[in-house]
């Protein structure tokens, strides 16, 4: 995985995208209404990231740990999250439709509709 400072991190958002991210260290960053649409974070690690409000519309999020990562009122339209780790995660008011979900993990996850997730 790749370390990034936050100003390195903001560098890149803001260059032209699709990103390329694939196996990137983003945990814990603090990437509030970033858009990375299309972007491919392919085993990215994200855990612990607030990502509130961004914009990750049809990205490539498989296999991409998120766990315990604030996705509140993301834009996940498209994406593909399947066997991505969204355990603890915050998805609340997210938007997931067209998301591909399949063998993610969502155990104590918060969905869109602010429900537990077991």
């Amino acid at each position: 995985m790749t370390d990034l400072t936050p100003y390195q991190i903001a560098m890149l958002l803001k260059g032209p995208g699709p990103l390329w991210l694939v196996g990137i260290d983003l945990s814990g960053a603090n990437l509030i209404k970033a858009n990375v649409g299309g972007a491919n974070l392919i085993r990215a690690n994200l855990s612990g990231a607030t990502l509130f409000g961004a914009d990750r519309s049809r990205a490539d999020l498989s296999g991409a740990i998120l766990s315990g990562a604030n996705l509140r009122m993301a834009n996940l339209r498209g994406a593909d999250l399947r066997g991505a780790d969204l355990s603890g995660a915050n998805l609340r008011g997210a938007l997931l439709s067209g998301s591909i979900l399949s063998g993610a993990i969502l155990t104590g996850a918060t969905m869109p509709d602010g429900t537990k997730h077991s």
